[in-house]
């Protein structure tokens, strides 16, 4: 234990991180004792617990530090890649229906690609008046839009502009596991946040709020991987609370903005200047993933902020992908496929939810592009479900306290299919069912 040094809770659980990244202890490793520790540093012990509390929160050992602890598996984004073999289909990754994408070919083929130079620091500005009308008509305050590149770019320069390391953060349980690794990756403390199909539950936020929490990041719609969408009085619920608490930021993640299935709402303050507050909209669910852009409106300082972060970094998002963004997402075809595209999701959505009520399984999916099930124990359903040809996610890593259960995407189903995936997921669920043939 020889890598474990420091007098702090944080000098300790910094040396620790250290050996972690670089290697000096592996994967499943049980750590020292609180107790060891403790007594090789000549420290109290309650020092080194909270030290080994931050780690925990950190996602980067498991277990109790009075218990034991060992060390979690590889801290990265690569924990929730999963590799679909070539004869499965796959229901895991949570992708998008291409089919139902905009061509991009005729937008490229007739852009304008002047190049431009250092100068072009602003926004588009035909975008960002886009950007601004589309939220007011969705009824949602926008003060000032920045351009930014996707929603986790937009939610990182959120957080960085009002927290700190080792602030805590209210965030959704089960909730996006991206959110959870970048809340981990700025050093900031998650504090679990119950959902119910109208989401985030206000004795939650109300409970995290009393342990100190500093901002809080909420999925009004289509929420990953639980489809639940905050009603509107739900959202005027939690906003009530919030305004409570003016120093408390928050940053509501719209990624799938009108192909969710669910009607704009907004936990935000009725007064934009009476506290910290963001909402980011993605165009990835209804142009493309690969466009990497998304818009963000909210109060002026956390707006500001988040622009100056970008000038010291990118400086700008491309302005040809601004303009691609703009010329598509406002045509007036594409306005017909994205209803287009909605419609088909709900449709899918419904029809899933439908076919396991039938074989006695319960689903949860208000909105969005998943359908969640709890079951009793995820690794077995998931290779059952891989034996019967379908790749399904754990909910293991979109999980801190609430139960286990399974992620199905809704995109990458056909017409039709929702009824085998039902039967396959029922066998897959009865333990000891030998595969039917």
């Amino acid at each position: 234990m020889h890598f474990v040094t420091g007098r702090s809770a944080a000098d300790i659980a910094a040396s620790v991180e250290r050996a972690i990244r670089t290697g000096q202890v592996s994967p499943g490793e049980q750590l020292p004792s609180v107790r060891e520790v403790a007594e090789r540093l000549g420290v109290n012990r309650n020092t080194v617990t909270a030290a080994y509390a931050r780690l925990r929160d950190a996602g980067l050992v498991t277990g109790n530090g009075r218990q034991g602890s060992r060390v979690a598996g590889t801290p990265s984004v690569e924990i929730y890649r999963t590799v679909i073999p070539a004869d499965v289909r796959d229901l895991a990754s949570g992708n998008v229906d291409a089919s139902l994408l905009p061509d991009l070919r005729p937008w490229l083929a007739a852009l304008d690609l002047a190049p431009g130079g250092y100068e072009m620091v602003e926004d588009d500005p035909d975008l960002v008046r886009f950007a601004t009308h589309a939220f007011r008509t969705d009824g949602l305050p926008a003060g000032r839009v920045a351009v930014v590149s996707g929603a986790m770019d937009g939610l990182e320069r959120g957080l960085r502009a009002h927290l700190r390391q080792g602030d805590a953060i209210g965030i959704e349980d089960p909730g996006y596991v991206s959110a959870l690794l970048l809340v981990r990756s700025l050093g900031l403390k998650p504090v679990p946040l119950s959902l119910d199909d109208d989401g985030v539950q206000i004795e939650a936020l109300e409970a995290a709020l009393a342990a100190g929490i500093r901002g809080v990041v909420l999925t009004p719609r289509a929420q990953n991987p639980t489809g639940s969408c905050m009603s509107a009085e739900r959202a005027a619920a939690l906003a009530a609370v919030l305004d409570r608490h003016p120093d408390v930021v928050l940053i509501e993640d719209d990624h799938a903005g009108a192909v969710s299935g669910a009607p704009p709402v907004t936990a935000a303050p009725a007064h934009p200047g009476s506290r910290p507050w963001a909402i980011i909209r993605s165009v990835s669910k209804f142009l493309g993933p690969d466009l990497r852009l998304a818009v963000m409106t909210g109060d002026a300082m956390t707006i500001a902020r988040l622009q100056d972060q970008q000038a010291l970094g990118p400086r700008w998002v491309s302005h040809i992908i601004q303009r691609l963004v703009m010329q598509v997402w406002s045509a007036p075809e594409t306005t017909g496929l994205i209803e287009r595209a909605a419609t088909s999701y709900a449709a899918r959505r419904e029809r899933l939810l439908a076919c396991l009520a039938a074989e006695g399984i319960t689903g949860t999916a208000r909105s969005g592009l998943h359908v969640w099930v709890p079951v009793q124990r995820e690794a077995e359903v998931v290779q059952g479900m891989l034996a019967r040809g379908w790749a399904i996610q754990a909910g293991e890593i979109f999980r801190l306290r609430s139960g286990p259960g399974v992620r199905i995407g809704i995109a990458g189903l056909a017409a039709g299919e929702e009824e085998a995936v039902a039967r396959a997921l029922a066998d897959s669920m009865r333990p000891g069912r030998l595969l039917y043939t």
